[in-house]
């Protein structure tokens, strides 16, 4: 539930984007990435997460510039924008030998687990799903950006197919090696 709950930002965002327009929806992403910051911060634990770090400074850079520069944003730019960054997020996460899927994992498991190379390497797998998801939804947009005539539709479900499947593969994969390294 914990990795579903670092995407609030991007959901508040998703549903406001249209509705009131870009700034005020990257504000809106920007304020619930602090709220989960907080929350981490005087939870249990003690410990904000890369992710919601990473959110945080994308949602509230986009909006900084949005707002210092005057940009007009189409639905698809901005979302192209929201989407390439939190790509760089995991990216970097994975780079910086810390994929962000393994905060959320140890959430989930006794410690004496974190430094296992099945656990760490499961983590890595997980991450790498959900970069390939995201990469899909930035191409779905260039697509729809520069490929005239491309049905609206065709972009949205790939972005749909993308997220359920980065979720359900998160669910899937960390039992399954479970079953594997137990059985």
């Amino acid at each position: 539930m914990g990795i579903l709950l670092a995407f609030a930002p991007f959901i508040a965002f998703a549903l406001l984007d249209r509705i009131v327009g870009p700034t005020e929806a990257l504000a809106a992403g920007a304020t619930v990435s602090a709220v989960l910051i907080v929350r981490d911060l005087v939870g249990p634990r003690r410990s904000v997460k890369v992710l919601e770090i990473g959110t945080f400074v994308l949602f509230a850079g986009l909006a900084l510039y949005t707002v210092l520069s005057g940009a007009t944003w189409s639905v698809i730019g901005v979302r192209l924008c929201v989407d390439a960054g939190l790509l760089l997020v995991v990216l970097a996460s994975m780079a910086a030998g810390r994929p962000f899927t393994l905060q959320y994992a140890r959430d989930q498991v006794a410690p004496e687990f974190w430094n296992r190379p099945e656990f760490i390497r499961t983590n890595y797998i997980v991450t790498g799903a959900w970069a390939l998801a995201f990469a899909v939804m930035v191409l779905a947009e260039l697509a729809l950006l520069y490929v005239p005539g491309l049905p609206p539709r065709a972009g949205i479900v790939a972005i749909i197919l993308a997220l359920v499947g980065a979720v359900k593969f998160t669910g899937w994969y960390p039992e399954r090696e479970k079953r594997y390294i137990a059985g």
